[in-house]
């Protein structure tokens, strides 16, 4: 079975996240694993994925069908979300760990204990344009390699 629109999704999404980690290495001379599968950093990976699921459907089955226009607005909220939402939320994670550093920077006991809570959640908006440039790419090359 062949579905150029999960296809498309999955290699958005994998070519960005691919990405994040030759990226990640160049700018720090470092192998962090968890770049292949975690959020945040350049490019977007969740709007690689939705955009080139989204320019699938439309080149599939067509620029006026409900699929695309349910993706066109699935595409939207996901990039909004990643640039706003996810972004704040990453700001006062990184907050909330300089706080605590600073209130339990004496106790060696309850500092070893507590788990740094994740800052690299969500994109600066140039990162989620990165993505969505990707995969609107991904989205017109998929449909074609099936022809």
């Amino acid at each position: 079975m062949y579905n150029p629109i999960m296809l498309a999704g999955f290699l958005g999404w994998a070519s960005a996240q691919v990405l994040k980690f030759i990226l990640f290495f160049f700018q720090n001379s470092d192998f962090k694993v968890e770049r292949l599968y975690g959020s945040g950093g350049m490019p977007s990976s969740h709007s690689s994925l939705v955009c080139a699921a989204t320019i699938a459907a439309g080149r599939v089955d067509g620029w006026e069908s409900s699929v695309f226009a349910a993706l066109c607005v699935l595409s939207v909220i996901v990039m909004y979300d990643a640039a706003g939402v996810r972004r704040a939320a990453g700001m006062h994670a990184k907050e909330l760990n300089q706080i605590r550093l600073r209130l339990f920077s004496q106790d060696s006991d309850a500092e070893s204990k507590m788990k740094e809570l994740k800052e690299l959640l969500g994109h600066t908006p140039l990162q989620v344009f990165c993505g969505a440039v990707l995969g609107i790419v991904i989205g017109v090359l998929v449909p074609l390699a099936a022809a």
